[in-house]
């Protein structure tokens, strides 16, 4: 399964929408997802699935590049 990853780079800063970044990783689950990221000090807003028409729209965008953790 494809899960989008909405974060933040520091883990000090409080969460605002013009700094949120993402990043699309492959994996099993969303637990494995925040076990994998964990030692990258992110700050995790919100991890959700990426799948359908959803994944047809993510892959037409040029910086689309998926992890395998």
């Amino acid at each position: 399964m494809i899960y989008k990853v909405y974060y933040q780079e520091s883990l000090s800063e409080v969460p605002v929408r013009e700094k949120t970044k993402t990043m699309f990783v492959k994996s099993d689950s969303v637990l494995n997802v925040r076990r994998s990221l964990k030692d990258r000090n992110l700050n995790i807003e919100y991890i959700g699935t990426v799948e359908g028409a959803y994944m047809d729209y993510e892959k037409e965008n040029e910086d689309f590049k998926v992890l395998e953790l």
